[in-house]
């Protein structure tokens, strides 16, 4: 599909990325042959958390950039465009469950929902598809399938993502359902004049890159900072946030936002904080998704003043309050 807010990317970026990546691992390797991490028992054990992270969640990064750059490319935009004709009632849910047939992560989900809303669809509908597609996903399904593979939680974890990503969804779109798109949206009066050109594979090889060095990129900060977390904080301090029930909650969903990991590869970081209980888990798969700080800044630009703040409290109230029960049900 061709995204009409979103230009393709610069291939001399993925360039300057890929090298700068090089460089990184390379400086890394002189660090660890002078530190020598075989003396050093936390940093050790931070690596292996942190290798391990990285090598389950990889595949899936590689899997959502492929399905995200061929949507971008290749599926026309009268596919989604036809759930304009939808009548009203029905644009909601349908919308909402659209993103297992078109698995967008929250990043190209945003662009897909502004020229969706600009095109006819009721923003609600729209604004709902946005939050829906990067949890209702089934690549964001089989990872966190992969992720807690052999836990008791599992079916709780993968059937409680989806179920609590929808609710927050529809409820998002529930509280702006009545707006038309010229109060909801900013104006952007040269969207309608982009177009991509050069061959199709040229495009989808770009978008491709891309995105996996943009989502790659995340994974490597949250896989870093969730091995930190667990080597170098005291157990103590990590047990007694986790044994409160609803500090417990409110904690993991500030470390979404903080982490703004991508969907398809946050399962593998959750599962890492064993610590937590699967409420806990659950309200940072469910809230990162839909709110964390990228995703803060793509909203200030492309919605009204006050969007971003009501996102925030409507998804926050609706997660807390499903993984409470949850909580209560399960653990």
């Amino acid at each position: 599909m061709v995204d009409l807010a979103r230009p393709a990317p610069p291939r001399t970026g993925s360039w300057t990325n890929v090298l700068l990546l090089g460089g990184g691992l390379a400086l890394a390797a002189l660090v660890l042959r002078a530190i020598d991490p075989g003396r050093i028992a936390g940093l050790q054990n931070f690596f292996i958390i942190f290798g391990s992270l990285l090598i389950e969640a990889v595949p899936f990064i590689v899997m959502g950039a492929v399905v995200s750059a061929g949507i971008e490319v290749f599926v026309p935009a009268r596919a989604f465009d036809r759930m304009a004709t939808l009548p009203k009632p029905l644009q909601l849910p349908v919308a909402g469950i659209a993103g297992f047939a078109f698995p967008v992560c929250e990043c190209g989900s945003v662009p897909v929902a502004r020229r969706l809303a600009a095109k006819g669809l009721s923003p609600a509908a729209a604004v709902t598809f946005m939050l829906s597609a990067p949890i209702l996903n089934p690549i964001v399904i089989a990872s966190t399938y992969v992720a807690y593979r052999g836990r008791d939680t599992l079916w709780a974890m993968v059937l409680g993502r989806s179920f609590l990503g929808l609710m927050a969804a529809m409820a998002v779109g529930w509280v702006v359902a009545g707006r038309s798109s010229s109060e909801i949206l900013r104006p952007r009066p040269d969207e309608e004049h982009h177009h991509e050109s050069g061959p199709r594979w040229s495009s989808f090889a770009g978008h491709l890159a891309g995105d996996f060095l943009f989502m790659g990129r995340y994974l490597v900060i949250g896989a870093a900072a969730a091995a930190l977390l667990q080597t170098f904080v005291p157990q103590s301090i990590i047990g007694s946030v986790a044994d409160t029930p609803v500090l417990a909650l409110v904690a993991m969903m500030g470390l979404a936002f903080v982490l703004s990991l991508c969907s398809e590869s946050d399962a593998f970081v959750a599962a890492s904080f064993v610590q937590f209980g699967v409420g806990a888990q659950l309200a940072f798969l469910v809230f990162g998704p839909m709110v964390d700080t990228k995703l803060g800044i793509l909203y200030s630009a492309t919605f009204s003043k006050g969007f971003f703040r009501m996102v925030v409290l409507v998804v926050g109230t609706v997660t807390l309050m499903g993984t409470l029960w949850i909580e209560v049900l399960v653990g």
